[in-house]
Order: C-alpha cells, then structure tokens, then sequence
C-alpha cells in the first residue's frame, strides 16, 4: 500500500511538455545587453546612417522643404476664423427658468445650469430669438435683434 501512494506521488510531479500552458506574452528584447545576447554592438540599427543615431520625425521628408511649408499663406481678413470658436446659442424660451428681475450675465447663466462653465468662459454666450419670454429680465450678453424686441416687449432691458 506504502508503495502505491510513492507511485501516485511521482506521477503527480512528472510533468509533461503537452500539459504546458502556452506562453502568450512575449518579453521586451533587451538591446545592447553585450555579444552573447545577439544584438550587441548597433542594437539592430544596422551601420552608420541617420536612422542609425537617432529617432528621425514621423513627418521629416529627407531634407527636402517640408509640405507645410511649400503651401501658400491663407491671405485676408477671416484667417484666424477656424481658431475662434463659436458662442454658445441660448434659445429665449430657456431663460424662463430664471426669477423675475434677475440680471442675466455669464456667471448667472453658469449658476443656473443654462450653459456649462467651461464653454461659456472659453467662447462667450449669445441669445437668439426661439419661443416666447414671460419673465422680466436684464440681459447682459449678446442678443439677436428679434429676441431684443422680443425682451423689450416683455418688460426687460437689454444692456
């Protein structure tokens, strides 16, 4: 009986190359690590040359004049338009939500949830004309000319 369970006890610790499991990451080479390491010496760079010293620019054109700088100069007045970006637009209709009499600036609109903070800083603010507004209101911002109209008629100002 002794003698089966030794039997057991070594077949539980032989081990087999087909009950290996595969090994699914690959380890990092390690360049430069010397002559018995196979890539002594250059690391794989091959001999001599630019690439050979250094990282070279993923947009680097050999020397030549680059691209970007053979196209011409957007000229005039509206270059830096694309830079500048847009101001949030405000529909009239929403400014219900606020209490009569408040002062509409930038930072009462952030308060009150209209507009987001990082948006409204960065671009500005503006309010069109959409719906109607029941509540009196002095508005601090930019305005569109009917939604003036539609303000003033309301009993608000626009500053």
């Amino acid at each position: 009986m002794e003698n089966n369970k030794l039997r057991r006890s070594k077949e539980k610790n032989n081990m087999n190359l087909t009950q290996l499991q595969p090994i699914i990451k690959r380890g990092k080479k390690r360049l430069g690590q010397g002559h018995g390491s196979g890539r002594s010496k250059t690391s794989g760079r091959g001999t001599k040359g630019q690439k050979a010293r250094r990282n070279i620019p993923l947009f680097f054109e050999g020397g030549a004049l680059p691209l970007i700088k053979r196209l011409p100069f957007m000229r005039g007045k509206g270059r830096n338009y694309s830079i500048k970006g847009k101001p949030v637009v405000i529909r009239l209709d929403v400014l219900n939500k606020l209490k009569t009499r408040t002062v509409v600036d930038i930072k009462a609109l952030i308060e009150n949830g209209i507009v987001a903070k990082k948006e409204a800083l960065k671009n500005g603010v503006k309010i069109l004309d959409g719906g109607e507004l029941n509540t009196i209101l002095q508005i601090k911002v930019p305005v569109s000319e009917k939604a003036k109209n539609k303000i003033e008629k309301a009993g608000g100002s626009v500053a």
